[in-house]
């Protein structure tokens, strides 16, 4: 489908870039969560070019790429990235988000959104379960149940490389409710294990040729620049506000994507 690149167009995509990116480096999300719908619906809203959910899809792959890095690179100094969860974690994750990136190609644009709406809400549903004293647990003496990370962590990155997301708004609520990492630890580290999926994700999209470059680039550009004020401004607000956003976040992106499957 040809797409009019126009002025409008690109600032359009550049503004949904930067506000997705820097909820992504504040909430320790890749911004698919909030990117995804955005693209979708706004540009047309407007009366511009209209996205299908496979190009959404691929834009978000290699956006949230460079997402995590800004993210990743504003905490690398601190005690937050937790470097065994990562890997077990990251290595799981890589792998499920390349076989969802590559099989997406089979599904249709319907099959797309649902994979992303039931994402949404499974991952809704988590953020409102109450997690106790997650945050009393001192950094250095935080532990995690290795098989039941990595399992997890497949299984999200298959849906996530279908929708192009890094699978993060599943990871930070698996994360937070059933493995028990502290809030900023959890934010700091699903961003590196994040960036792991979206090598899969993107490596899959590209290869299937899912991705519109120029789109791409400009959310990319505004994902540099939005990432790391993300981080900075995270780093100041109280963990319950930041779990209190990204709840918020998730529900409403999924109670929009299933209004319009009814």
């Amino acid at each position: 489908m040809f797409l009019d690149y126009s002025l409008a167009f690109i600032i359009v995509l550049f503004l949904i870039a930067f506000v997705g990116s820097f909820i992504s480096g504040m909430v320790g999300i890749g911004g698919s969560i909030v990117k995804y719908p955005m693209l979708l619906y706004i540009p047309p809203l407007l009366g511009l070019s209209t996205l299908t959910a496979h190009e959404v899809a691929g834009i978000s792959a290699v956006q949230v790429l460079f997402a995590t890095i800004g993210g990743v690179w504003a905490y690398r100094k601190g005690r937050f990235l937790n470097k065994s969860l990562i890997f077990y974690m990251g290595i799981s994750i890589l792998a499920g988000s390349f076989i969802g990136g590559f099989g997406s190609r089979f599904m249709t644009s319907d099959g797309v959104n649902l994979v992303y709406g039931l994402l949404a809400t499974i991952a809704a549903v988590m953020m409102f379960v109450p997690k106790k004293q997650i945050d009393d647990i001192p950094l250095d003496q935080v532990s995690f149940n290795k098989w039941i990370a990595s399992s997890l962590a497949f299984m999200t990155g298959i849906g996530a490389g279908i929708v192009g997301a890094a699978g993060a708004f599943i990871l930070v609520p698996i994360m937070l409710l059933i493995l028990k990492i502290p809030t900023r630890m959890t934010i700091a580290s699903s961003l590196a294990i994040t960036f792991i999926s979206s090598i899969g994700s993107t490596a899959g999209k590209i290869f299937t040729g899912q991705v519109l470059f120029i789109p791409a680039i400009v959310m990319i550009v505004a994902s540099l620049i939005a990432a790391p004020l993300g981080v900075s401004a995270g780093k100041r607000t109280d963990t319950k506000i930041l779990q209190g956003i990204l709840a918020v976040l998730i529900l409403s992106t999924a109670i929009n994507i299933w209004w319009d499957f009814f």
